[in-house]
């Protein structure tokens, strides 16, 4: 699959299962999942590792922190919503855990 294509919200619900704790916005433009680390520092760990990821891919997340929680929200900007990229990027993520 073209990696610069819109997913479909069923293409993207299909590949879901496999990616523990991800879900689909109501709205179909963006994957999600909030990580529950044991304090801050654990959880800014776990940021510089999926920042290199995502600097290799070429493809960066919306995220945030707060303490010991990271919240993530993967879309493909230029496309408008989810495409194979963000798939990618989440299992690549998923694989850090």
């Amino acid at each position: 699959m073209n990696s610069n294509q819109l997913l479909s919200a069923s293409e993207v619900a299909l590949a879901l299962p496999n990616l523990r704790g991800w879900v689909l916005e109501e709205d179909g433009l963006a994957i999600e999942r909030e990580f529950q680390f044991n304090d801050f520092q654990e959880a800014f760990a776990f940021m510089t590792q999926v920042a290199q990821i995502a600097e290799s891919m070429d493809h960066h997340p919306a995220w945030s922190n707060v303490y010991s929680k990271v919240h993530m929200r993967l879309y493909t900007h230029d496309l408008g919503g989810v495409s194979q990229k963000d798939l990618d990027l989440a299992q690549a993520v998923q694989e850090l855990l």
